[in-house]
């Protein structure tokens, strides 16, 4: 399974990326399927274009998406905490949905707007959780084409964010405080009302 971003990047593209490495569906993450600058990006057009190119489309915002409607998961500042979103029950139907295209044999690649994917709920909600709970390695796919593990993402998070394993926390804790500035910094926050 693979993640794939569309900022800045044209979509034949994108549609060429996906082609490279034999996707089949292409599954939208984005809580909000549209974007304000890349027009082929909005559902309709996306939809049109995959189809067009062969790959199947499955909208799985509602499950998988960075924008939860369950105001259990935001902390006091208005910030979606990702480690409480993974544990909801929409969430983990998603992950299983994931799954049963896998066991159908399709090839899928999870899509946001995103163009690293060290900054995007692809990484830091979706393949952490895939990493850790299901023992599952997403591969990104990075702007230029080049793939990126989701372990190779987490060790350059610990550059990103300045974090340096002590002879305390270990490379273990270390990830970990990475991952959690690193959310802190990028997860959606709501606006203030």
């Amino acid at each position: 399974m693979f993640t794939i971003g569309y900022a800045t990047k044209s979509i034949s593209s994108y549609i060429e990326q996906l082609h490279e490495q034999k996707v089949t569906v292409v599954a939208d993450i984005r809580s909000v399927p549209y974007s304000k600058v890349f027009f082929d990006y909005h559902q309709e057009a996306l939809k049109q274009h995959l189809r067009n190119a062969g790959i199947r489309y499955v909208y799985l915002g509602d499950e998988l998406g960075p924008r939860s409607k369950d105001s259990a998961h935001y902390d006091d500042t208005r910030q979606v905490q990702f480690y409480l979103l993974m544990q909801a029950t929409l969430y983990q139907s998603g992950i299983q949905r994931l799954f049963d295209g896998i066991d159908k044999g399709f090839n899928i690649a999870l899509t946001c707007a995103c163009k690293d994917p060290a900054i995007c709920h692809r990484s830091l909600l979706v393949g952490w959780s895939l990493k850790r709970q299901n023992n599952y390695e997403l591969q990104h796919i990075l702007h230029d084409g080049g793939l990126e593990s989701q372990t190779e993402l987490e060790h350059r998070l610990l550059q990103m964010t300045g974090t340096v394993p002590d002879m305390f926390s270990g490379e273990a804790g270390a990830l970990k405080l990475a991952y959690a500035r690193q959310c802190q910094a990028s997860a959606y926050r709501k606006p203030a009302e």
